[in-house]
């Protein structure tokens, strides 16, 4: 909005195709939204009774600075116990959100300028978080082709001096897809011989159901080199608590308490006490979790594959997005989103919303029910595009 009292940088509109189509949902009142990545389960009653527990006790104040000692515990516990990696305490922050964590750690680390590379197809906000940063985007495209995984020589041809930072993401938001782990090998070793630093958003480390979850900050020497960003928002179906946490070099982290101090000051406390329950109670909590949304997915992925004009990569690799090819209809991923949602009052979003390479798909969330799931994929078959 162009406006004296706005700031010019934010007089472009930088609406997205994403937001467009959620207002257009509006239009109609027997939408079945698959479009947020919201869980839609309840956060486990045992890190809601926890924390409520916690609260009356007195767990309602300001927290230390880098987060609540005990729950910067359970974080190192459980990258020992479950990667056998050891960290040192001055290496954990805790943050309100994944959000605000990659956030921070742009504003730590770019100087104006700096460029980015941004794995693509990429969670929307990454190129806005970089900006806000002052720093530039570059996006580096991942095809369906090659499995989703990162080019190596793709990825060394965007590196030039003024290169600081890439960006992963796995599994990933929106493609379900996962870098296998020569794959990360070989984005270690460019990031060492180009002197980068990593930053690995690991929101999604339940849902990997190919391979177990293996972290990146754990491949050879990256740890020196590499910021992740942990979220308990889709791991615990926690979205409303707005609590994560960043591992990071402990000079990283110092700059980035000197930055959140005048930002949000520290992380919610009662938050920061929900997660120490979760993490504490993750091998009860998270197992059914973890089956409902893969058997969402694995049917989601099979009626999908049943409808002429579009398919998605199977068997379902991590997270509970699907990223569908939609190119037989030789229309746009907009004009799609918006033709399923004209005539069966689904909601989805358009590839293009996740970087150009995501044209020609369209996003999902199984973040409804089976039965839900089997609503949706009726009434899309009933569409006039793909009959």
């Amino acid at each position: 909005m162009r406006h004296k009292f706005i700031a010019k940088r934010y007089w472009k509109d930088i609406s997205t195709p994403m937001g467009k189509v959620d207002e257009l949902a509006k239009n109609y009142n027997d939408v079945i939204n698959l479009s947020l990545g919201d869980p839609d389960w309840t956060t486990n009653k045992i890190i809601i009774d926890g924390a409520y527990k916690d609260a009356l006790a007195g767990h309602t104040k300001y927290t230390e600075f880098r987060g609540d000692p005990e729950l910067r515990t359970e974080i190192r516990k459980y990258y020992k116990e479950s990667f056998n990696l050891d960290l040192k305490d001055e290496e954990i922050f805790v943050t309100a959100s994944g959000c605000l964590a990659m956030y921070l750690i742009m504003e730590a680390i770019l100087d104006d300028g700096d460029e980015v590379i941004l794995q693509a197809p990429y969670f929307t906000p990454y190129p806005q978080q970089v900006e806000l940063a002052r720093g530039v985007p570059v996006e580096l495209p991942t095809y369906e082709k090659e499995d989703f995984q990162i080019d190596i020589d793709r990825l060394e041809s965007l590196i030039n001096e003024r290169t600081k930072a890439l960006v992963i993401n796995t599994p990933s938001n929106p493609t379900g897809n996962c870098l296998t782990v020569d794959t990360m090998k070989k984005i270690a070793d460019i990031a060492e011989r180009y002197d980068l630093i990593v930053i690995s958003d690991d929101i999604y480390t339940a849902f990997s159901y190919q391979h177990p979850f293996v972290p990146f900050v754990s491949i050879g020497n990256m740890k020196s080199r590499t910021c992740v960003i942990n979220s308990f928002s889709k791991d615990f179906t926690m979205t409303g608590w707005r609590i994560g946490n960043i591992i990071a070099p402990d000079y990283i982290v110092k700059t980035l308490q000197s930055i959140n101090e005048n930002v949000v000051f520290t992380a919610p406390s009662v938050s920061q006490r929900a997660a120490i329950h979760a993490l504490r109670n993750r091998d009860v909590i998270q197992p059914p979790m973890i089956d409902e949304y893969k058997k969402r997915v694995f049917y989601a992925a099979e009626r999908i594959n049943q409808i002429p004009g579009m398919h998605v990569i199977t068997p379902p690799k991590g997270t509970f997005y699907l990223f569908i090819n939609i190119r037989e209809t030789g229309m746009d991923s907009v004009e799609v989103s918006n033709v399923i949602l004209q005539e069966a009052h689904v909601l989805t979003i358009p590839g293009i919303s996740f970087g150009m390479c995501g044209e020609g798909y369209l996003r999902i969330a199984c973040t409804v029910d089976v039965d839900l799931l089997k609503e949706a994929f009726d009434r899309i078959e009933g569409v006039s595009i793909f009959r």
